[in-house]
């Protein structure tokens, strides 16, 4: 089980440090680590929301940033999805490499194009990865990968999102693990009406206890 950890961090990969923030309670039943989606950071409140309730639920959460600064401002590298699906397995790795999170089940939150990241890095774990939650995914763009998922998946998309909600549709049909589409009536992109976080967030949280049960 992991011991207490709530500190800012330095993440080495390919040559760079990545900064980031985490978070595990004591006894933590698993660490949750998000993938943000283009042009947004660790800081963003809205993922952070969704990490405090999750954290509410007995597990930890890891927040960093995909690129550094120097890089995010290349707009391409936002959209390198094998960019950003290698920096993430090798952030899993990193995770896993430190003692008090060693031996905790890894669940993956994705947004946007984060998300696409996600669903990748779950094919490449297998069933190293114990689930994935897609908010708004563009996971479309990890279709060739989607097969290959293992973990338990759910796609949570607001009703008013009408592309990306179809191209969730078309992504599910290909998956072969357990899975579910969860579609929050009304919502748009980023979920911005009241309630419509807070929903993202409880069904984020219920599925990530649910799969590390």
């Amino acid at each position: 089980m992991a011991h207490g950890t709530d500190s800012l961090v330095t993440i080495p990969v390919d040559g760079v440090e990545l900064e980031g923030s985490l978070e595990v309670p004591p006894d933590a039943a698993g660490v949750v680590v998000f993938a943000h989606g283009s042009g947004s950071s660790r800081k963003s409140p809205r993922n952070n929301y969704v990490a405090d309730v999750i954290r509410r639920r007995g597990l930890g959460t890891l927040l960093f940033d995909l690129l550094t600064e120097v890089e995010d401002r290349d707009r391409e590298n936002r959209f390198d999805i094998p960019l950003l699906t290698d920096r993430l397995v090798a952030v899993t790795e990193w995770l896993r490499s430190r003692e008090d999170t060693r031996e905790v089940p890894v669940g993956y939150f994705g947004s946007s194009t984060g998300a696409a990241a996600a669903l990748r890095a779950a094919a490449r774990f297998g069933n190293d990865v114990d689930a994935v939650v897609s908010r708004g995914g563009r996971v479309d763009m990890a279709s060739e990968a989607l097969e290959a998922v293992r973990a338990p998946t759910l796609f949570v998309v607001g009703s008013a999102d009408t592309q990306v909600l179809e191209r969730n549709r078309d992504a599910r049909a290909h998956l072969t693990c357990e899975n579910d589409l969860h579609v929050v009536e009304g919502a748009g992109h980023l979920f911005e009406s009241e309630g419509e976080l807070e929903e993202v967030a409880d069904v984020a949280a219920d599925w990530f206890a649910d799969a590390v049960a």
